[in-house]
């Protein structure tokens, strides 16, 4: 993986996402001490963040390594000069790219014309990082991923974009319940029944979020209007009405399955208030395990 843009989860093998599984247990648990001494990584970011900014900090000191922030009104992108000539410049000052932007199409661009390597740290297409540290959550409790049954509720947004891409590639059995129109978008799903197929896993889109939940080991959901699109925001409260993960819809789950949500919450709307600190909610250990996850993703990429 050394050298390697990180775009999508589909950059990694099966086989790659269970290593770094596996090396982010080891820094968890303060077994294994990965370095990228010496290097500097670039954040460059569209989006403001609180979980972000902060794990990819704070791995990137902890690997010995130096952070740069690049803010929206500091980089310009695109606007102040084109991305190709940002994107070569900083290549020429920095060991690595963490981009947090509004396009996909962007982060493509800046992957064409970087020397180095370029993570995508959330485009409207894909959150890979979220869906490792997702893995990484799940694996902690159960062992191990293969059979799991995964139930996603809302919208098919880049979360459940990764997270499709990421569970049937390690061969956990996917399930999403979306209102019309608001499922995952055609190439994604094309791609997860693919690695559906090689893994063995299953993959299933329904409209029935009980349907979805009944018998699975972990429900997750995410907020119904994603940051860009807020000036939808009432449609999607209408559209999303009875698609709310509540104690009602869990306890069709199995006894002891897991509840995922990548934070920001919106109360009230996708899970009701306080509903996070529920007993079976992991929800503050997915966000630490972002930390873990991505030293270990740093590390593959930028150790020597």
């Amino acid at each position: 993986m050394k050298g390697r843009h990180i775009l999508s989860v589909s950059d990694l093998s099966s086989q790659e996402i269970r290593s770094l599984l596996d090396m982010a247990i080891a820094i968890k648990a303060s077994e294994h001490r990965p370095s990228i001494a010496g290097a500097t990584v670039a954040l460059v970011f569209e989006k403001p963040s609180l979980r972000t900014r902060v794990s990819f900090e704070v791995a990137i000191h902890q690997l010995d390594g130096y952070a740069i922030y690049l803010s929206r009104d500091q980089i310009g992108l695109g606007n102040r000069e084109p991305v190709e000539d940002t994107v070569k410049v900083l290549s020429r000052y920095v060991d690595a790219l963490v981009i947090r932007t509004f396009e996909q199409a962007t982060l493509e661009e800046m992957a064409q014309y970087s020397t180095i390597p370029v993570v995508n740290a959330l485009s409207n297409t894909e959150h890979p990082c979220q869906a490792l540290g997702d893995l990484l959550t799940i694996v902690e409790k159960y062992g191990s991923l293969e059979k799991i049954t995964l139930a996603y509720i809302g919208d098919g947004n880049n979360v459940a974009a990764s997270l499709a891409l990421a569970a049937t590639s390690v061969g956990m059995n996917f399930r999403i319940a979306s209102p019309p129109g608001y499922g995952l978008p055609e190439e994604i799903l094309q791609h997860a029944k693919l690695f559906a197929e090689e893994s063995g896993a299953s993959l299933a889109c329904m409209e029935s979020p009980e349907d979805a939940v009944s018998g699975s080991d972990v429900v997750y959901t995410d907020v119904w209007t994603s940051m860009g699109w807020e000036q939808e925001v009432d449609i999607r409260r209408k559209a999303f009405k009875g698609y709310q993960v509540n104690t009602s819809l869990l306890s069709r789950a199995s006894s002891n399955a897991l509840l995922l949500h990548p934070m920001p919450a919106h109360y009230g709307e996708e899970v009701p208030p306080g509903f996070l600190n529920h007993p079976q909610s992991v929800a503050y250990q997915q966000a630490e395990n972002r930390l873990h996850i991505q030293k270990a993703l740093l590390a593959a990429i930028l150790a020597p």
